[in-house]
């Protein structure tokens, strides 16, 4: 007699393919840990290194596999009770490609000296003779540095599973799988070991924290849906009233705090400015560029899949917040005199940019924040490469006096990141205006609210482009203070970095229409 078994023994499927560009990385990550157990302390550099880059590009090519199992089922990681834990639609597989290509630009920006944390290992990669103090001051940097490797590969795999992430848990695992390798990425800069460590720790604090409002919300969200699934809870809030309808508008906020967090929107900044002056700056740049698609994914999917029926509820909440977002971001950043603190505020007023396309509840509004998203992130890791490139007594040159009369000694370097902050500044032929006005237009389109969000961040990208000229003014119009400022000369590694990253950002301003174009098409959520 066959007895059938109950339906939460039925069996799960895989679909590998779908997942492949996760597995690819997961793989990876897990390999260098190998080589760091077992490779010997000379060797795991040049070992790390190519892993590195060669798990990102396979990456990126197994992304072709995900794309052909896109569909209203096919992105469905597991069937049976965990339906539609891990989603593969197209904003899915576009955010993928943009994380992946950051990944993989930042990896080389990582590895330009053998020390493999930007700011503390002053040896380029070809200055160093056999045999000398210099060659051996840079293997010894490697070989205690090397570790980076398998954690920036394990926060990689965390910011693709983000944005696919069709649950409340699923997410939540995500978050942490991308953040706990970023809270000890930022602490590894050891020529500035107290402020890099201070770093690492208040981001591990407010982090904590910040996971906290989250798995809060997440339970008040499954108290008032018995579901932590997106699509379930969607189809409760569709549902008549229920007596548990009090705990659905806090449990949003609750988890829109977490999600905030991650992309510095205020008031959940406070951690962005120390964060990002006193990580490495190959890892600040990385953050910047793709921690902040992965949680913009996330989001998107959360309010446009999961809480789109109850938007009159938290909408106002998010449109205060984005406002407030775009203000203290272009404020603050006039009164900077830092380099990157400069650049956390800027990253937070274009956070603040982000959300208008995010709040107009629009599909165009989706389309025109993902490719706000690589827009941003590509300027983003290039000015980033450039400002660990400027240096003066063998450390960063980080405060904005260094940068004095730096286009008369440098010209190309300067010129590099003129352009950059013109692009920062949406200036139009740089894929900042582009981008700008791509989250913009379906706000206005979506009523009065954003309308005055648009009216807001126009006023507030005029004040940032005071603060982007400025540095300008100080390369090309003011003399030096010190003759010890110099760019030391970059590897291959750098030079590519810097390049692809300026150069798109040129093509995504003068051509933009087939990454937009791929957006748009891309910009479809799967419930």
């Amino acid at each position: 007699m066959t007895t059938a078994l109950p339906a939460v023994f039925t069996p799960a499927t895989v679909n590998l393919a779908a997942v492949a560009p996760m597995l690819v990385v997961f793989g990876g990550a897990a390999l260098g840990v190998l080589v760091e157990a077992f490779a010997p302390r000379r060797s795991r550099y040049a070992v790390q290194m190519p892993l590195t880059v060669l798990t990102l590009v396979v990456g990126l090519g197994s992304v072709y596999f995900a794309l052909q199992n896109t569909g209203p089922t096919a992105g469905a990681l597991v069937r049976g009770q965990m339906r539609g834990s891990v989603i593969v639609d197209g904003p899915t597989v576009f955010l993928q490609v943009a994380i992946l290509l950051f990944a993989l630009l930042a990896a080389l920006s990582l590895g330009e000296r053998l020390g493999g944390v930007g700011p503390d290992a002053i040896t380029p990669m070809g200055a160093a003779t056999p045999g000398s103090p210099q060659e051996a001051q840079a293997l010894r940097a490697g070989a205690l540095t090397s570790e980076v490797f398998p954690l920036f590969l394990f926060s990689v795999g965390g910011m693709l599973l983000f944005p696919a992430a069709g649950d409340l848990l699923t997410m939540f695992v995500a978050l942490e799988v991308l953040s706990l390798p970023l809270y000890l990425l930022c602490g590894l800069a050891r020529r500035r070991r107290l402020l890099s460590q201070e770093a690492s720790l208040k981001y591990f604090l407010l982090g904590a924290f910040s996971s906290a409002f989250l798995l809060f919300g997440v339970a008040l969200l499954y108290g008032y849906a018995g579901s932590v699934y997106f699509a379930d809870i969607a189809a409760v809030i569709g549902a008549p009233d229920s007596q548990l309808a009090g705990l659905l508008v806090p449990g949003i906020l609750l988890v829109l705090v977490g999600l905030l967090f991650k992309v510095g929107a205020v008031p959940f900044h406070m951690w962005t400015p120390d964060v990002y002056q006193g990580a490495p700056t190959p890892i600040t740049g990385f953050m910047a560029a793709a921690t902040k698609a992965a949680a913009f994914g996330a989001i998107l999917r959360f309010v446009y899949v999961a809480v789109d029926r109850a938007q009159w509820d938290w909408r106002p909440a998010l449109i205060a917040i984005t406002a407030l977002t775009m203000v203290v971001g272009a404020v603050l950043s006039v009164t900077q005199t830092d380099i990157k603190r400069l650049l956390a505020y800027s990253s937070i007023a274009h956070a603040g940019f982000l959300l208008v396309g995010v709040v107009s509840m629009e599909r165009a509004g989706v389309s025109g924040t993902l490719f706000y998203l690589v827009a941003y992130g590509l300027t983003t890791i290039a000015a980033f490469t450039v400002v660990s490139l400027v240096r003066e007594g063998g450390s960063e040159a980080s405060h904005l006096a260094q940068w004095a009369g730096l286009g008369k000694r440098h010209p190309w370097t300067a010129g590099v990141f003129a352009f950059l902050l013109l692009a920062f500044a949406g200036i139009p032929l740089t894929s900042g205006f582009t981008a700008k006005f791509a989250v913009f237009r379906p706000a206005i389109d979506s009523g009065l609210a954003g309308v005055f969000l648009v009216v807001l961040g126009l006023v507030c990208s005029a004040i940032t482009v005071f603060v982007y000229v400025r540095i300008i003014v100080l390369m090309y119009f003011t003399e030096a203070s010190s003759d010890e400022v110099e760019v030391i000369e970059p590897s291959w590694l750098s030079t590519v970095t810097v390049t692809a990253g300026a150069a798109l950002t040129l093509v995504l301003g003068v051509a933009p229409s087939f990454v937009l174009e791929v957006a748009d098409r891309a910009s479809q959520f799967v419930r």
